[in-house]
């Protein structure tokens, strides 16, 4: 078996390694600091990090396009309606999907304490430290997440979070979106150092009956996240149980061939 990449580069780092700036950007991420100077945190689209729901910022960046030119077309919009414009916010380093984030008063959204989703502290109490890793594809890796029966392509570019106590990674956490009936919603996955899967919940679910409570869950953990399919947890599913399968198995094998050799 594979040995965890996890295992071999983070234990033992010191906590003022894991709190330097990463060299590789989410797509979005790397657009918008070649637009206006600097790399945002996830949260100038999201309410709670990567991979969680769109604030309005984002949901505005998305409707015009969500590419390159999208930026320049929402500049002028009020995103958060705070009172300045989406332009004015980003040229004062403050968050344009957050009221709470002004020209006056910026806050400190983009230190990388702030960036943390709070259902990856939930499942992980305790723990102070996390290093924040963008999961960007090559080539070989969508080759081997096709190998695990799964399609990754630019779109499902993430965050993983991994958490440090004592100077090793307790495991990571990584938050997906998932679909049921052109009804979007979120999964949290988490797993243990060895990738292993040690839980699931749903986010965002109140429009999808059935996501929160799902008996599916309770299968899904305690298996390794890049198997998932060969382990036939999907077979015979249907409806939200179908769609948070899926959600699950692009969550394992982004874990998967960011994370292992």
């Amino acid at each position: 078996m594979k040995k965890p990449l996890l295992l071999q580069t983070i234990s033992g780092l010191t906590a003022m390694l894991f709190m330097t700036t990463l060299q590789a950007e989410p797509q979005f991420a790397r657009q918008y600091k070649s637009a206006y100077g600097y790399p945002p945190s996830c949260n100038a689209c999201h309410k709670d990090g990567g991979g969680s729901p769109l604030n309005d910022y984002g949901k505005a960046f998305e409707g015009v396009g969500a590419g390159a030119a999208a930026y320049a077309k929402i500049e002028g919009q009020d995103s958060d309606g705070d009172g300045d414009t989406n332009l004015a916010e980003i040229k004062a380093k403050a968050n344009p999907g957050d009221p709470g984030s002004t020209v006056k008063d910026p806050g400190k959204w983009l230190d990388t304490s702030n960036l943390i989703p709070k259902s990856v502290q939930a499942a992980f109490p305790g723990v102070k430290v996390y290093k924040p890793l963008d999961a960007l594809f090559t080539d070989k890796e969508i080759e081997r997440a096709a190998g695990l029966g799964v399609t990754l392509t630019e779109a499902d570019e993430n965050t993983i979070y991994v958490p440090v106590k004592d100077g090793k990674a307790a495991g990571t956490a990584i938050i997906v979106p998932a679909m049921h009936e052109r009804k979007p919603f979120f999964l949290l996955v988490a797993t243990d150092p060895k990738l292993v899967i040690t839980r699931v919940e749903a986010i965002s679910t109140k429009h999808v009956p059935g996501a929160e409570k799902s008996a599916i869950y309770a299968k899904l953990i305690g298996k390794p996240a890049d198997a998932i399919a060969a382990d036939g947890v999907g077979e015979g599913t249907s409806g939200v149980d179908a769609a948070i399968v899926s959600g699950v198995q692009k969550a394992g094998a982004i874990l998967a061939v960011r994370l292992k050799k």
